[in-house]
């Protein structure tokens, strides 16, 4: 069960856990091989940036902890590497409290957040969605959502009514055991928690015809280095990658954000279809159920401004598929059923480039 769980989580260098562990990196075990990508047409493959499977007889290389101490900008605190992505050590799968580089930016963490349960093989939320929930490319942003929306998308994961349409996603997949193991109390700490903060800048949108060229870290667009660097057509895609990769990757920091290159025009057409909609096709307007603002209406509203493009153009995807059938599924279903790859690069190069509920941190404690 803990290797199994273990897959979602980076090292930072370049592979995922399961390979420190000798096994895999992320969905590249035998099982996953054999699995496709969704063949619909509109599939976005940019936002899922799930990685090739590794040449047939060769193992990814073991990223150990050197016991170096590392440092980031903005705070006096060091952390070894096994404690940022929250290991015990290099010998055992065993997990502990990931790093926590900036403890002012956010409430206390219930245990469940800050911790995991390694007993029943949890990993702790603030690894992969980082202390303050503000998340990934590669996962979900719980911070500032509704207490309401976070609840019941913990329960659609346990009872199978949320997964991801590309079978590979092997962090959906992890999630949906997580959920199995949390009690209902843990799931209530945590919606507590995340919706007690104010959303704050974590992604520039760049309007350009070309982006990085990028290989898939995990499920993270990471630009190439050397001589494979460089800039590409970025055709009808949105490039989503770190600011600065070794704050982000690596170290894990929850202070360093995204840039996401988008297609010239794009956030225009987006504008378009967010606040307008485009009734011919049954598309209605974000603004009508996400609020003017598109941060979200308690108590079960997700925000959508300011958010990542790849975790948000999945989500239009999985509920198009029918993957998502839970809470919100029948209201999404016929909004996104005539919906096309363009659409949601437009819909979401869009969504990326509103502001931020708050410039700074903000927020209050949390009630259980």
């Amino acid at each position: 069960m803990k290797k199994l769980l273990a897959a979602t989580v980076l090292l930072g260098g370049v592979v995922g856990v399961l390979a420190a562990i000798g096994g895999p990196a992320l969905g590249q075990d035998g099982k996953d091989k054999a699995k496709a990508q969704p063949a619909s047409p509109n599939y976005p493959a940019w936002a899922y940036a799930i990685p090739p499977a590794p040449p047939p007889g060769t193992t990814p290389p073991v990223v150990n902890d050197d016991g170096k101490m590392l440092s980031l900008p903005g705070t006096n605190l060091q952390f070894t590497f096994n404690k940022v992505r929250g290991r015990l050590n290099n010998e055992t799968q065993d997990r502990v409290a990931p790093a926590d580089w900036y403890p002012e930016d956010h409430p206390t963490m219930p245990k469940i957040v800050a911790e995991g349960d390694n007993a029943r093989g949890i990993i702790a939320c603030s690894l992969c969605h980082l202390p303050p929930g503000k998340g990934r490319p590669e996962n979900a942003p719980p911070m500032a959502q509704p207490a309401g929306y976070t609840m019941a998308q913990l329960m659609d994961f346990k009872n199978g009514l949320r997964r991801s349409a590309d079978p590979r996603k092997g962090n959906t997949n992890n999630m949906i055991n997580f959920t199995k193991q949390m009690t209902d109390q843990e799931m209530r700490e945590a919606a507590a928690y995340y919706a007690a903060q104010k959303w704050t800048p974590w992604i520039r949108v760049v309007e350009s015809a070309q982006s990085p060229k990028v290989r898939s870290q995990a499920g993270m667009w990471i630009p190439l280095q050397g001589a494979d660097s460089g800039m590409e057509p970025i055709g009808m895609r949105i490039i989503e990658t770190p600011e600065n990769p070794e704050y982000a990757e690596k170290m894990r920091s929850a202070r360093s954000g995204f840039v996401a290159y988008v297609p010239v025009g794009s956030v225009a057409k987006g504008q378009q279809l967010v606040t307008n909609g485009d009734p011919s096709r049954g598309i209605i307007a974000c603004t009508v159920c996400h609020g003017g603002d598109l941060h979200g209406i308690q108590p079960n509203i997700p925000g959508i401004a300011g958010r990542s493009p790849s975790y948000i153009a999945r989500q239009l995807f999985d509920f198009q598929s029918g993957a998502r059938n839970g809470s919100m599924g029948a209201l999404m279903k016929p909004v996104v059923t005539n919906m096309t790859n363009e659409d949601f690069v437009n819909i979401t190069a869009y969504l990326a480039s509103r502001p931020a509920q708050a410039q700074q941190p903000t927020f209050t404690t949390a009630a259980n």
